[in-house]
């Protein structure tokens, strides 16, 4: 069966697709991976503008890769839990549009980039952005630890650790892990060109000390064991050979481990505190909330973009972190969309996997980093992570092309997609992105952005009654990103938020401002009723029209939502405490909070005044 005859040259349309492609990876990388708020919108024009020029293309219709049609089952299966099952539709088709933008990039890179020249350049350019991020790694440990992207400072957690273009180390990791085989593998190769070693030799070295500077046990573990099973899978060995290469990579890789850990401190510590905990102890705490969903909803999962609100039921008290996503990709994605949405998701995985893992040469070291990723996958949220999404994407579609190569009878057998189509196509995505894609993603940084300057006058303690022009303008952001996204319930939340916050500032219109603050937080819980901080919103805005009664209903159910979150009880004990003959029940709601954390410092406050009017009115 011969393969697909490659074009002589990439035509025009080919090297807009490949310049697009990586003008949104770059840039999707250097914003914290896509975790950015702010840079979502550009991401999204961009992806949608390489899907339309794919799609616009005469010449890439009759080319569609079998490999890029096993995933659409699950894409449309999305797309309906998010719109009827998921709980959190904003959040849910967030999700949805993450697992899109990852297979527009894996369906055009395998079925619009077939020169040479196109292929290369991009992997050239993963490469530099490899470099780019180790570079950037390397600063961070040795100029400014305490630096990451956009402008932002480094989570106390992760100082010591570098975590490159991302926020969180465990992310460049993966990256890593993912680049550093089919690197090595050219600049080890004997029959290559010497100058394409050499730099690919000075591309491994910085390859390899980002990797380390991440402190990423995960990743460290996971590109070890992926080196141990890839003489396992590789074709035309003995199995008594395949053994030896195996146990040659364990012995390489704990080598490596052992001069690490005498000679570099971080690594010390990460290795002494795993043997301390005995593994984990935070991931397994999500992953058993993960499996307690799924059993709650066996077939269709929790809804798309749904762990994060669904884990309150089963949050532990000794756990405060709000977790976001549960740290492993594969039950992640089983407790959001069940065993159907598992299966049409990883089975076609499995697969694309099964026909690539007889790859050959270069291609089969880029799938050994494919592998090392997609066992990192067992304790990361890289899928999450735009940016690394897209990236594994493209890796994986460079590799299917060659290790699954189409036969030139196929490719004669295969129809054109009519004119008509593929221009409708490419006319109702850029609608899409105009109406819903763009506006949604400005929301979202309005409202991200808002909060992030509430949260900072917390923490600072700031007296919000000396800011209330500071809080009129997050109000008016707020305002802004629930006119452009209505959908977005946290953006009415937070408006609810900042409404009370206002009203510190400006007493006089204490019960105007309740008026509003009740109706924005009724808004958010008609969205989803199911997170606790939407009641606590209403309850707060009741409470200041003196509707005290109706305000204690409030948060009493966002009690039952969430009854081990800290935070709630301190809000219990609040409400409670503006009522003289509850200072009791208020010192008891305080004292469960402080059970919960006790580094809680508005609850250590409240309940400082509240031994003090017990004193006084015994």
């Amino acid at each position: 069966m011969s393969a697909t005859p490659t074009p002589a040259r990439a035509t025009g349309c080919e090297w807009l697709r490949t310049g697009l492609l990586a003008a949104n990876l770059l840039w999707t990388m250097v914003c914290l991976g896509g975790a950015a708020p702010e840079s979502r919108a550009l991401t999204a024009v961009l992806t949608v503008a390489l899907f339309v020029a794919h799609f616009a293309d005469a010449r890439s219709g009759p080319r569609a890769h079998p490999a890029g049609w096993l995933f659409v089952p699950f894409l449309a299966y999305a797309a309906a839990n998010a719109a009827w099952v998921s709980p959190v539709g904003w959040l849910g088709w967030a999700d949805w549009f993450n697992w899109a933008q990852m297979l527009v990039v894996f369906w055009v890179v395998l079925n619009g980039l077939e020169s040479e020249a196109c292929r290369r350049f991009l992997a050239v350019g993963l490469v530099a952005m490899g470099v780019l991020a180790a570079a950037l790694a390397v600063y961070q440990h040795y100029v400014r630890p305490d630096w990451i992207m956009t402008g932002r400072t480094q989570a106390d957690q992760y100082i010591g650790r570098s975590s490159g273009p991302f926020g969180v180390p465990n992310s460049f990791g993966g990256l890593m892990a993912l680049l550093i085989p089919p690197v090595g593998a050219v600049a080890l190769g004997r029959h290559r060109p010497v100058r394409q070693r050499v730099l690919c030799a000075v591309a491994l070295c910085a390859l390899l000390a980002g990797f380390v500077l991440a402190v990423s046990r995960g990743a460290w573990i996971s590109l070890a064991l992926a080196f141990a099973l890839r003489p396992l899978l590789t074709p035309g060995r003995s199995f008594g050979r395949r053994i030896v290469a195996a146990v040659s990579s364990v012995a390489a890789a704990l080598a490596v481990a052992a001069v690490l850990y005498a000679s570099f401190p971080m690594m010390r510590l990460r290795v002494n505190q795993l043997v301390t905990d005995f593994g984990e102890r935070s991931r397994p705490i999500l992953w058993r909330a993960c499996l307690a969903i799924f059993r709650e909803h066996p077939l269709l999962g929790g809804g798309a973009g749904s762990f994060d609100v669904l884990f309150e039921r089963f949050r532990p008290q000794t756990f405060q972190n709000q977790p976001i996503y549960a740290h492993c990709d594969y039950l992640n994605t089983l407790s959001d969309y069940g065993a159907l949405g598992f299966l049409l998701l990883f089975g076609a995985a499995a697969v694309v996997a099964w026909k690539c893992s007889r790859a050959q040469g270069l291609a089969a070291a880029a799938f050994t980093g494919l592998l090392a990723f997609s066992l990192h996958l067992f304790v990361d949220f890289h899928l999450k992570v735009p940016a690394l999404a897209m990236i594994f994407a493209t890796v994986a579609a460079l590799v299917a092309q060659r290790a699954w190569p189409r036969s030139a009878a196929a490719v004669a057998s295969a129809g054109p997609v009519p004119r008509s189509m593929a221009l409708g196509t490419a006319a109702a995505a850029v609608a899409l992105t105009l109406a819903w894609l763009v506006p949604a993603s400005r929301a979202e940084a309005l409202r991200s952005g808002a909060r992030v300057t509430i949260d900072r006058m917390a923490r600072a303690q700031v007296d919000v009654s000396t800011r209330g022009q500071a809080l009129g303008e997050v109000r008016s952001m707020l305002e802004k990103a629930t006119a452009l996204d209505p959908s977005n319930a946290r953006a009415w939340s937070d408006l609810a938020y900042a409404e009370s916050l206002l009203a510190l500032a400006h007493p006089a219109q204490t019960m105007q401002l309740g008026a509003d603050v009740t109706r924005d937080a009724g808004r958010a819980i008609r969205l989803c009723p199911l997170i606790a901080e939407f009641w606590i919103r209403k309850g707060t805005g009741l409470d200041m029209q003196r509707l005290w009664l109706e305000g204690g209903d409030c948060t009493v159910h966002a009690l039952q939502l969430a009854p081990a979150r800290a935070d709630v009880w301190y809000y219990q004990a609040y409400h409670l405490s503006l009522a003289e003959v509850e200072v009791g029940p208020a010192m008891a709601a305080a004292d469960v909070c402080l059970r919960l954390d006790p580094g809680f410092l508005l609850a250590q406050l409240l309940r400082q005044r509240l031994e003090v009017r017990l004193k006084q009115h015994p």
